[in-house]
């Protein structure tokens, strides 16, 4: 499992920076600048996240056998999706409605991160 949340990390993080560099350079000139500060927030939180990614994977080499701790890596992973996802496609397309959706991704983050806490907390 812990070579899964580092695949995870490790292409999050690319793919963020991929983004990011399409948004600075490739959006700069098609989108409001409102439009691009929603999309550079996706980005931003989507970063965070892949490196949360990254730390899930490490913790479970130290916590093998944490399932809570899984369990974080899985709801980042949902976060990622819902919220960042939202943010891309609500700064990118006309789509009106999809901004129902982030806050489900950012309880996710929240429920990661408190589900993390709580399983290094817990462990003995």
């Amino acid at each position: 499992m812990p070579k899964t949340f580092l695949l995870l990390g490790t292409i999050n993080t690319f793919i963020c920076i991929a983004l990011g560099a399409f948004g600075a350079h490739g959006l700069k000139q098609i989108l409001t600048t409102d439009k691009l500060a929603v999309f550079e927030i996706g980005v931003q939180y989507h970063l965070y996240h892949a490196l949360g990614l990254l730390v899930i994977g490490l913790l479970l080499l130290y916590f093998p056998k944490s399932r809570m701790i899984a369990a974080s890596g899985w709801l980042m992973l949902l976060g990622i999706m819902l919220f960042s996802g939202t943010l891309y496609v609500t700064s990118l397309t006309e789509i009106s409605g999809m901004g129902i959706v982030a806050p489900f991704g950012g309880i996710s983050f929240l429920s990661a991160w408190a589900l993390l806490t709580y399983a290094i907390w817990k462990d003995k």
